[in-house]
């Protein structure tokens, strides 16, 4: 830490020196502009960029399936707009993986191809993405998932099933956006300016959205648990509805109070989404102790699904305690 004494010139401005190292490091010199953002008590400076697209290269001689896709997933998350993506030759099975991270990314399209070299670029405009947008998006995507896969499971809908298993990259898909956007304010201030909203409550976001990722995940494996199953017995499929509404209840009572902006109703709503975790795991216990009178290959498999629906509704408690804090007072 280094500090500086305010000074004041002409007898009403006010005036600091920056620390050489750093103004040298990031070419700042005489005659430079650099840009200001007050938040709160804390002024922020940085110096000003003319560029508007961030490009990066990965040389990817030595990746292959999905090692290859999650660095490309991992340099748009980092904030890349064009990504080059170079090797002596870029092998078959190496496009495949290029174009399986492509298709799991929003806005993301081929620039250039050649036998050495794949170039990728961000065609959206991050000034005009919206974290809540897409945080809402993932809320409606995940929690209809997580209704649909019971359905499919206690009306032994495979048709159904397979579509929330197709579902589940659409909230990756928008979780990678989420984390973009938020990874983005955390590099610049001008980001989270762009974006009107403090760099906190991104976190808030960013922090929930991963529970709804989760709970997209837990949807899509009770769906494929319910290609495995047959029939489930009346007595279960009345407990596995109760619990999922209970969840549903929990993670919706949860995100509302993410988003409300009363701090004391945002307090209330997610206090009674958490308490009533409580009763959803009695519930959850009295539907294990049915599944004791099932045949035990059937009785593992519906096992599974009780505890994902009991894990989505811990999930909703994240959220509530990500609202809670987000509603408490700052220092």
């Amino acid at each position: 830490m280094e500090t500086r004494k305010v000074q004041v010139t002409g007898g009403s401005t006010f005036t600091v020196s920056l620390p050489k190292s750093w103004a040298t490091d990031n070419d700042v010199s005489a005659g430079s502009e650099v840009e200001f953002y007050p938040e709160d008590d804390t002024l922020l400076l940085t110096p000003r960029s003319d560029s508007e697209r961030v490009e990066g290269s990965l040389d990817v001689s030595e990746l292959e399936g999905e090692q290859l896709t999650r660095a490309v997933m991992t340099m748009y998350v980092s904030g890349f707009d064009i990504i080059a993506l170079e090797a002596n030759r870029i092998t078959t099975d190496q496009r495949r993986a290029i174009r399986d991270a492509v298709q799991g990314l929003v806005g993301v399209e081929v620039l250039e191809e050649t036998s050495e070299r794949v170039v990728l670029q961000d065609l959206l405009d991050s000034s005009e993405l919206s974290i809540e947008n897409a945080v809402t998006r993932m809320r409606l995507i995940s929690q209809s998932m997580l209704e649909d896969a019971v359905t499919a499971l206690v009306e032994n809908d495979d048709d159904l099933a397979r579509d929330v298993i197709e579902r589940d990259d659409d909230v990756d898909r928008l979780y990678f956006v989420v984390s973009r956007i938020f990874r983005a304010t955390l590099r610049s201030p001008r980001a989270a300016k762009e974006l009107g909203l403090p760099r906190e409550v991104c976190f808030d976001y960013h922090s929930s959205a991963r529970q709804l990722e989760r709970i997209a995940d837990h949807a899509a494996k009770i769906a494929h648990l319910a290609l495995e199953l047959g029939d489930v017995p009346d007595g279960v499929t009345d407990g596995l509805q109760t619990v999922h509404d209970d969840s549903a209840d929990v993670i919706n009572k949860a995100m509302d109070a993410l988003f409300m902006e009363d701090p004391d109703r945002s307090t209330a709503l997610a206090n009674e989404a958490r308490e009533s975790i409580l009763a959803i795991d009695e519930r959850t216990r009295d539907l294990r102790e049915l599944l004791r009178d099932l045949d035990p290959a059937a009785a593992q498999l519906l096992g599974l699904v009780v505890d994902s629906l009991s894990r989505s509704a811990d999930y909703g408690g994240n959220i509530a305690e990500t609202a809670l804090q987000k509603a408490a007072p700052r220092p």
